[in-house]
């Protein structure tokens, strides 16, 4: 709970702009231009991918303990004085830009090093539904978020309600941050930097932990040993060149799930306002509560489906949620340019759509951090998260010019039906490339970089087959 409350953080953050950031344009807040007021979204977002990739690389240096204090005090202070922007002039704006900038960035550095940290962490029974289910509590925080709107923001003055809405993530973010001083290092990070005694002391403290509640653990297998050594550092132009070079199917699978993902996510959550409005005549007062039905289909599917990926398997059910949401989708598209919905009825589809379409997303953060090597892991989430960012940029846009004036439905039918299509290719990709890590350690599936058994052109020449870090280890 202390790691996986950044997606709790960052659905916040974005649901609150989203109800907020439009009324800076009022006089009675800041009277900023619409221009400007546009680009608050598009500089938060920047700052999740700068994060991300700095962080990515620097968690995989320092630590991922270190790390995630960091970022969660980065987000702490950005969002904190984004509530101090006192005017609309030259200075006040670029002062609420980089407010914005410096949280995204405090979000953008959470999302690679505690993903790193959760799947060092937990057993590898329960790895997929706990990282699944961390992942979806994203829509808790939209949900809080939401529920101040309804509570606060409907009444009370624009100019407090605003400044109080950047103020709730720090609050919650400052119990966070004191209970983290407690987590400890991943024992796996510590190994690889050679700090064996401090690996040792983590895992005694963990196996107490255990010991206390479910008596004595069994003896560890030493037929499960790994010899490792020193690797040297690698930078993103390096990484990049590994990752689609000597693992193209991992990269791929890593890509694509991340990219699809994200381009329907961000195609239709930053619409289905205008399309209720434009096509049903949905009142601005009642959006709330179609985005609550909605938020909660968005958080139940990871919760409740998040154990399948460990029993029933990450290859099936991710290929499965995927395939399931696009099909989904492309009835609701039939139905929705037949006439056959109203604004209660199209909020229940995308309610059951996102069901599956979540559980399958929280699967693709899943997978881009469990299937590479733990000398990379977190520079590899960092990657697939600049490039998931990146193309999930371009869905409001396009989704926002096919509402257009809510007279054409024919032109969002067709963007339905892209989005359908993009589901279903991360699906096939998914059931093609797909890799079994449920139940097995993070060392059998992608076996460490400095491991004695890895042989990769930067490290002792020698054969390799098809996929280098698939399969087991080389035992002693």
């Amino acid at each position: 709970m202390a790691l996986g409350v950044a997606w709790i953080l960052d659905g916040l953050e974005i649901q609150i702009a989203g109800i907020v950031v439009p009324t800076l344009t009022d006089k009675a807040t800041l009277g900023l231009s619409g221009t400007a007021v546009g680009a608050v979204a598009s500089v938060y977002l920047a700052g999740e991918v700068v994060g991300a990739l700095v962080f990515g690389k620097l968690s995989d240096r320092l630590g991922r303990r270190n790390l995630f204090m960091v970022t969660l005090g980065i987000y702490l202070v950005g969002s904190g004085l984004t509530a101090l922007t006192l005017g609309n002039g030259p200075g006040w704006v670029l002062f609420l830009y980089l407010t914005r900038f410096v949280a995204g960035i405090g979000i953008g550095g959470e999302y690679a090093a505690i993903n790193s940290a959760i799947d060092e962490m937990m057993p590898a029974r329960f790895r997929g539904r706990v990282d699944i289910a961390v992942n979806g509590t994203y829509w808790g925080g939209a949900l809080l978020a939401t529920f101040a709107q309804l509570l606060i923001f409907n009444n009370v003055a624009k100019d407090f309600a605003w400044r109080a809405g950047f103020l709730i993530g720090p609050v919650l973010g400052l119990v966070i941050l004191l209970i983290r001083r407690h987590l400890p290092e991943s024992p796996r990070w510590l190994m690889m930097k050679g700090r064996e005694q401090e690996a040792e002391a983590e895992i005694a403290r963990m196996e107490r932990w255990v010991e206390q509640s479910q008596g004595s653990l069994p003896p560890v297998d030493e037929s499960k040993a790994i010899e490792i050594s020193p690797t040297t550092e690698m930078g993103y132009t390096t990484l990049v060149g590994v990752l689609f070079r000597e693992m193209p199917r991992r990269a791929t699978l890593g890509a694509t799930l991340m990219i699809t993902q994200s381009f329907l996510y961000n195609a239709i959550f930053f619409t289905y306002g205008l399309v209720l409005k434009q096509f049903y005549g949905v009142g601005d007062a009642s959006l709330p509560y179609y985005f609550i039905a909605f938020a909660l289909g968005n958080l139940a599917g990871p919760l409740l489906l998040g154990h399948l990926f460990d029993t029933i398997g990450r290859r099936r059910m991710i290929s499965g949620t995927y395939l399931l949401s696009g099909v989904l989708l492309l009835v609701t598209a039939v139905l929705f340019q037949a006439g056959a919905l109203t604004a209660v009825t199209q909020t229940i589809a995308w309610s059951v759509i996102f069901f599956f379409a979540s559980a399958g997303a929280s699967a693709a953060y899943l997978t881009v951090s469990e299937i590479f090597p733990i000398e990379v892991r977190a520079k590899a989430i960092a990657v697939f998260f600049a490039i998931a960012q990146g193309f999930g940029a371009l869905g409001p846009v396009i989704y926002g010019s096919l509402v257009g004036d809510g007279k054409d439905s024919t032109r969002l039918f067709l963007g339905y039906l892209l989005g359908a299509v993009v589901m279903v290719a991360g699906g096939v990709v998914a059931a093609t490339l797909g890799v079994a890590a449920e139940g097995k350690s993070l060392e059998e599936v992608a076996t460490p970089l400095s491991a004695a058994s890895r042989l990769l052109p930067a490290y002792p020449a020698g054969p390799r087959s098809k996929d280098p870090i698939e399969g087991r280890v080389r035992l002693r």
